[in-house]
């Protein structure tokens, strides 16, 4: 649980990663019916698996991870029903023989390992929550904003635009401005917005012929953020 831009999905990719299995995500904003869930029987005309039988199916495993993403954002007429669902998800007692509407017979869902988002908590269901280890996920402060921006942000968009180290340079001084207050907000979504900008008018100065290399300060920051 933490604010937007915090790493909670980058949390459960991670966790994904080291145990070497696929990850699936089950988006829960807007979700408005537990039948999206649950999938549909099929003498309804509209009839189809649930988001949970189509998630292992994408990920073509038993034993997947599933993101179930924004838990706190279902719709409020719905919730209810949602919850009672995430129940029998989340409860191994339950899961083992899991039944959607669509197919109509138990699924065993033990093995599937299932890690939840939310901003807050207080949408979620008491019972729900007896069921996740919640792990908090607290705002960054500036230094930390400015490590990862130096250490993991920047790296990953220079690579993606192909650029070097040697064609693009931010002085360690103006990464004060870019965090604050370009990127002032709980997570580093601002700030990574602001560095793959960067990356992006730079690469396009390259190619163009206008530069061969960039070193971002104080005097020209402006040029690339605005």
């Amino acid at each position: 649980m933490g604010l937007a831009g915090t790493g909670k999905t980058t949390f459960a990719k991670s966790i994904a990663e080291a145990l070497g299995r696929k990850m699936v995500r089950i988006p829960f904003g807007g979700l408005s019916s537990a039948l999206d869930l649950r999938g549909q029987s099929k003498t309804s005309p509209e009839a189809e698996p649930g988001m949970i039988m189509r998630a292992l199916r994408q990920a073509g495993t038993k034993n997947p991870v599933i993101l179930l993403d924004e838990l706190d954002r279902c719709t409020p007429e719905s919730r209810s029903s949602i919850m009672g669902v995430l129940i029998e998800l989340l409860d191994p007692g339950q899961n083992s023989a899991y039944t959607d509407y669509f197919i109509d017979y138990p699924f065993d869902l033990s093995q599937a390992l299932f890690v939840s988002t939310a901003n807050n908590t207080t949408t979620v269901a008491t019972a729900v929550l007896d069921r996740l280890e919640v792990v908090q996920m607290p705002s960054y402060n500036d230094l930390e904003k400015k490590e990862i921006g130096k250490r993991f942000v920047f790296p990953k968009y220079l690579k993606e635009a192909g650029l070097t180290p040697e064609q693009l340079r931010i002085d360690d001084g103006t990464w004060d401005k870019l965090v604050r207050p370009l990127g002032f907000e709980p997570g580093i979504r601002s700030l990574e917005r602001q560095i793959e900008l960067i990356v992006r008018k730079t690469a396009y100065k390259i190619v163009s012929g206008q530069d061969t290399s960039v070193v971002i300060n104080d005097a020209n920051l402006h040029e690339y953020v605005a």
